[in-house]
C-alpha cells in the first residue's frame, strides 16, 4: 500500500532544546494513525512540521510523495482542526465552511455543494445559519471539523480536538470522528494524550516520549505487548502493575522471584532465554489477574484486599502481595471487604517481562 505522509530523519531544535530527533515515520493511505505521549513529548510539534506551521532544522516531510518540507500550509493538500476551535465569531456556521474556499476563489456552485455534504456528514445541516455563539461547544468541534472537510484534501490533520469537551461530548463525537474516517478513507493524523482515544480511533499507535516514537503498533499489539517499561505504564487504566524481582531456577525451570515468593513463568512467550540472576520487572494487567476462580489452572497466591472501587460493570481491587499493592479488575457484583483474603492468580501468557536495566520487554 501505498504511503500518503512519509517522514525521513525528522529534527527539530529550539536553541540548545531537542523536541524532535531523527524521527522516521510511514503512514499509508486511508490510515488512521494517533500520536500519543504526555505534554512535552513532541507529538503537537511534529504534527504542525507536517502542517508547515514550525519548520523542521533537519529532515524531509513528503505528502503524497511530493516533497513539501518548504511549502506552505495551503500548498500542501491538508485539512487541519485544532484544539481551539478557532471559528469566527462573527460569521454564521454557512460562512465559517465557506470562507476559505471564497478567498482561494473556489467556484460558488462548487462551495454549496461542498459546504452541504460537510453539513449532512456531521449532520449540522439545521445549524448553518446559526453563529458560534449559539452553539453548544460539541457542535462547534463539529463545524471546526467541517471546515476542514470542505477543503476536499488527502490528509486531515486533529490537534487535540476533544480535549476542550466534557466527558460525554468526548465520547460521542469520538464515535462521529471513528465513523467519518470509515466514510471518507482519508489519511488522518490525531494528537492526543488521551490513551481512550488513541486505542478507540488508531489503526495503528505512535507513542512518543522525549521527541522520540517508542512504539509503533496496532493498538492491541501495543496495550498486550508493549515494547518497553514506559509503554507498558503509559497504556492502559489503572496502569499495569510492576513487581521488581529476578530470574531464578527452582527445579530446573525459570520463575520469577521477588520478596521471597516465586511466581512460575510457565506460558510466558519469549524467544530469548530467562538467565537466573537476570534483575527484571514484571508487568501484569489487573484483568490479567484472576481472583477466587476455581477453575484457575494457574500457580494460585495469597492476597490480603487492601480496598475496594466499585466502578459499576467492574470492581476494582487494590491486594497486598509480597510486598507490592496490586490493583485487580473483577466484575461488579463481586464484593469483597478490606482486609479480606483472597487467592490469586496471574495469567502469564498475557504478561510482560522487562529487563531491570535496558527496560526493554524480554
Amino acid at each position: 500500500m501505498a504511503n500518503s505522509v512519509s517522514i525521513r530523519d525528522l529534527s527539530l531544535s529550539f536553541g540548545a532544546i531537542t523536541v524532535l530527533k531523527d524521527l522516521n515515520l510511514d503512514i499509508r493511505d486511508g490510515e488512521f494513525i494517533v500520536l500519543l505521549g504526555s505534554s512535552g513529548c513532541g507529538k503537537s510539534t511534529l504534527l504542525n512540521c507536517i502542517a508547515g506551521l514550525l519548520e523542521p532544522t533537519e529532515g524531509q516531510i513528503f505528502i503524497k510523495d511530493r516533497n513539501v518540507t518548504w511549502e506552505e500550509p495551503k500548498d500542501r493538500g491538508i485539512g487541519m482542526v485544532f484544539q481551539s476551535y478557532a471559528l469566527y465569531p462573527q460569521m454564521t456556521v454557512e460562512k465559517n465552511l465557506s470562507f476559505g474556499l471564497q478567498v482561494a476563489k473556489v467556484p460558488k456552485a462548487e462551495i454549496d455543494k461542498r459546504v452541504a455534504r460537510a453539513a449532512e456528514i456531521l449532520q449540522i445541516g439545521p445549524l448553518l445559519k446559526r453563529k458560534p455563539a449559539e452553539l453548544s461547544g460539541g457542535q462547534r468541534q463539529r463545524v471546526a471539523i467541517g471546515r476542514a472537510l470542505v477543503r476536499d484534501v488527502d490528509v486531515f490533520l486533529f490537534d487535540e480536538p476533544l480535549s476542550n469537551l466534557d466527558a460525554k461530548l468526548r465520547s460521542e463525537l469520538r464515535v462521529e470522528i471513528k465513523r467519518l474516517h470509515q466514510s471518507l478513507k482519508n489519511t488522518m493524523i490525531y494528537v492526543t494524550h488521551d490513551q481512550i482515544e488513541a486505542l478507540t480511533l488508531a489503526d495503528r499507535i505512535a507513542i512518543m516520549k522525549s521527541g522520540v516514537i517508542q512504539q509503533l503498533d496496532d493498538p492491541i499489539v501495543i496495550y498486550n505487548r508493549p515494547k518497553n517499561l514506559f509503554v507498558a505504564g503509559f497504556i492502559g487504566s489503572p496502569s499495569m502493575n510492576f513487581l521488581q524481582g529476578e530470574i531464578a531456577e527452582v527445579a530446573g525451570r525459570a520463575v520469577f522471584r521477588t520478596h521471597g515468593v516465586d511466581f512460575s513463568l510457565t506460558g510466558y512467550d519469549t524467544s530469548e532465554p530467562l538467565k537466573a540472576g537476570r534483575k527484571v520487572v514484571l508487568g501484569v494487567r489487573p484483568e490479567h489477574i484472576a481472583v477466587d476462580d476455581e477453575t484457575q489452572q494457574q500457580e494460585v497466591h495469597e492476597a490480603v484486599v487492601d480496598i475496594e472501587e466499585p466502578m459499576g460493570a467492574d470492581n476494582l481491587l487494590w491486594l497486598n502481595h509480597a510486598g507490592h499493592l496490586m490493583s485487580v479488575r473483577i466484575g461488579g457484583a463481586r464484593r469483597y471487604a478490606p482486609g479480606a483474603r483472597v487467592r490469586m492468580a496471574f495469567d502469564m501468557s498475557m504478561a510482560s517481562l522487562f529487563d531491570a536495566e535496558t527496560e526493554d520487554r524480554i
